[in-house]
């Protein structure tokens, strides 16, 4: 079955750490590119970062550029998102993604999880 659970996500103060992990079946963790999105509150989802299939391409939201990084684990089918240096303006739910490249659109979704920054 093709699903993505999230998982990681919780209460930091600003300039804390959090990790997010994305666990795949093998059959979309080793065909698709991966991807995280996040939604806050009254605005749209947009994309954060992604990695294709092989791990050889990343891209990022500008504006996490230098604090997040995207990685994968081949051995436990698991997309991470490392959150460093957390703003208040972080704050949303986060989703794992997958799709056919890492700018194409996505075809399977996770549930969320809820990233909250104190300030």
């Amino acid at each position: 079955q093709d699903q993505l659970y999230e998982s990681g996500g919780g209460l930091v103060q600003a300039g804390g750490s959090l990790r997010l992990s994305c666990v795949a079946s093998g059959r979309i963790f080793m065909r698709y590119a991966m991807g995280w999105f996040r939604q806050a509150p009254g605005k749209e989802r947009e994309f954060v970062a992604g990695i294709s299939w092989s791990g050889g391409d990343t891209r990022y939201l500008d504006s996490v550029k230098g604090r997040f990084t995207i990685s994968k684990d081949y051995a436990k089918n698991t997309v991470y998102l490392q959150m460093n240096s957390l703003k208040p303006e972080d704050t949303a739910v986060y989703y794992c993604a997958a799709g056919n490249t890492v700018t194409s659109p996505y075809d399977f979704w996770g549930q969320g999880t809820q990233v909250t920054v104190s300030s």
